[in-house]
């Protein structure tokens, strides 16, 4: 039994019961997006660098994240080398790449996984970025995140992966104003 929770009426030594599932129903909370480094799919607002929008993209996040796909694009927190090594951290919104157990690369602006190109039909050519080619390998129950505009983006190249249970949401609806 977990300490400090305690069902009532039950008595400690009655461990016949069946144990109870309670499953935590999901939610959705709204945030904006605060930088460029998923233009165009999700705005933000200008003047910040590389935005190009009036007003900063509304996205419907649903929590907790289930069924995590490559190419969904979820809401998480950093991991620490994060705010090491982009200068910030906290909550930040990328693409899903690379699932748990992969190989991801990237050679020429183009992203390859387990050796074969990936499709990234959301990715405009400018906005593919041209460094010198490497690979990362994605841990067991973590994942590869990329911004859209991978110039702009600090992201896995940056600190490898997003552990699992980092993950608050999956994105569902972007609202975008006007």
């Amino acid at each position: 039994m977990t300490p400090g929770i305690e069902p009532e009426g039950k008595d400690d030594e009655d461990d016949d019961e069946p144990v109870k599932t309670i499953t935590q129903p999901s939610r959705t909370v709204t945030y904006s997006m605060p930088s460029s480094s998923m233009e165009p799919t999700l705005h933000c607002a200008k003047p910040s660098v590389g935005c190009e929008a009036t007003y900063a993209d509304k996205m419907v996040v649903k929590e907790p994240a289930e069924g995590i796909s490559r190419s969904d694009v979820i809401v998480f927190h950093t991991p620490p080398q994060a705010a090491v090594r982009c200068g910030s951290g906290g909550l930040f919104v990328k693409r899903v790449i690379g699932l748990p157990g992969e190989s991801v690369s990237e050679r020429n602006g183009f992203i390859y996984i387990d050796g074969k190109r990936l499709n990234e039909p959301y990715i405009e050519a400018d906005r593919r970025d041209h460094e010198p080619a490497r690979a990362w390998h994605v841990p067991a129950c973590s994942y590869f995140v990329l911004g859209d505009n991978r110039a702009q983006s600090c992201d896995s190249r940056a600190w490898v992966a997003v552990p699992s249970e980092n993950i608050v949401g999956k994105v569902v609806q972007i609202l975008r104003p006007g």
